[in-house]
């Protein structure tokens, strides 16, 4: 089992996505903190993963409120003793539509709960896993963080900020043997999807011709970004730090062979093309 005596806190962990990586984890051995804001959903997935063998803790957590956020490390760390892993999965997507159309109070309130929950987050485990000197944080990216997503620009713009800060802070903590990672899940079906749809041409007649493609031929399913999700938490990937990995597009299931030469490249990070670049993408 490749997460045998681990201890993980996967938030937004009471359905989709977030459920998906905490049973998967489960599955690995990983004794599991599920988090989200709603209660009776975490309390279902934490009854799944003890049927897999492995302890759960549900939490109710508001990720964007800092208080919460150290209340659940204090309760992670005083039931299980130890906290190895963090996945900031927790994220919301409206306000959907033009930004003149947007309400600022809603727009700023999703970039606080995606961007500001996984700092919080990720601070508050930090200390553990410096002092431990050995820990991985794997982020969540979404639509837009690598190209334009117009009509959804709060979402956009957090997912691209979550990117970056898992960049950055991935240097800063590197010679704690911390790994950073994100992971860029695909087309997963989720309540999101429902949002988008619901959204009608508020979310621009490409989007929402996508989102109802999507609904009919299945999407992505939330089990090929868990799988990822457990690569980057175990020590497979020890040394790989500050990707943007595609759970969909890219090769990962043999990227523990090749963890050397990324890290000697800009492969999986954000980064400006130069012409110099172009030029040279023609000469190859």
């Amino acid at each position: 089992m490749k997460l045998k005596g681990k201890v993980a806190i996967v938030t937004g962990g009471g359905r989709g996505l977030g459920k998906a990586i905490a049973l998967a984890f489960a599955a690995e051995g990983a004794d599991v903190v599920v988090v989200s804001r709603t209660i009776s959903e975490v309390e279902g997935t934490a009854k799944e993963v003890q049927a897999l063998g492995c302890r759960a803790l549900p939490i109710k957590v508001d990720v964007s409120n800092k208080e919460e956020v150290k209340n659940m490390v204090d309760s992670a760390t005083q039931q299980f003793g130890r906290l190895d892993i963090l996945v900031n999965n927790a994220g919301v997507q409206p306000p959907i539509g033009p930004v003149i159309k947007n309400d600022p109070e809603e727009w700023l309130r999703t970039v606080t709960i995606n961007l500001g929950g996984t700092f919080l987050c990720s601070r508050a485990v930090l200390p553990i896993m410096m002092k431990r000197r050995q820990g991985k944080i794997i982020n969540l990216s979404g639509g837009g963080a690598t190209s334009p997503r117009p009509y959804f620009t709060a979402y956009a713009a957090s997912k691209a900020a979550v990117v970056r800060f898992t960049e950055t802070l991935a240097e800063e903590v590197k010679e704690f043997n911390i790994q950073v990672n994100a992971i860029a899940p695909g087309a997963v079906n989720t309540r999101m999807l429902e949002e988008i749809i619901a959204a009608g041409e508020m979310a621009g007649e490409r989007a929402l011709a996508e989102a109802k493609r999507q609904k009919e031929t299945g999407g992505t399913p939330p089990e090929k970004a868990a799988d990822l999700a457990v690569l980057l938490a175990s020590d497979e990937s020890n040394g790989l730090t500050g990707r943007l990995i595609s759970a969909v597009w890219d090769d990962w299931q043999g990227m523990a062979r090749q963890v050397e030469g990324i890290m000697s490249s800009d492969l999986y990070t954000l980064r400006r093309v130069t012409p110099e670049d172009v030029i040279e993408g023609q000469g190859a």
